[in-house]
């Protein structure tokens, strides 16, 4: 009974919202659109930043380890579900090269951040202005 009241209510004030926003004209319209899409870009890039870092991470874990050992250790790399006997130098060189490309890839993934959050900021302000208190005319 609750639940159903509750939906009741959240499906009352999203049509509510949309009555409203109807109101707007439609550059203030928009606008909002424009804002909500941003703020879904930007959640999607730092989901993707933050999976860039775990595995940067792993990988810096993955060469310490390796320093550690001997050149003549025996190493064994996941392939897939397999996982085979590989030479050190192999999967350090491996390692070395997939770090670097994921420190351009999270370099670039903060550029984005950094710039949609710029915009995100711009949007704002505008729709600030639009919906902000119109002062009566003297």
């Amino acid at each position: 009974m609750l639940i159903n009241g509750l939906a009741y209510c959240c499906a009352t004030e999203v049509h509510r919202l949309s009555e409203e926003i109807s109101k707007l004209p439609p550059q203030v319209q928009e606008r909002l659109l424009r804002l909500q899409q941003l703020q879904q870009t930007v959640q999607s890039v730092l989901a993707q930043k933050q999976q860039v870092e775990i595995e940067l991470t792993e990988i810096e874990q993955a060469l310490n380890e390796l320093q550690k050992m001997t050149d003549d250790a025996v190493i064994y790399q996941a392939i897939g579900t397999l996982l085979v006997r590989a030479e050190k130098t192999k999967v350090t060189s491996d390692l070395g090269e997939r770090k670097e490309l994921l420190g351009t890839r999270a370099t670039v993934l903060g550029k984005q951040e950094e710039r949609l959050r710029s915009q995100l900021k711009d949007l704002q302000a505008k729709l600030q202005q639009d919906l902000g208190p119109v002062s009566p005319p003297s």
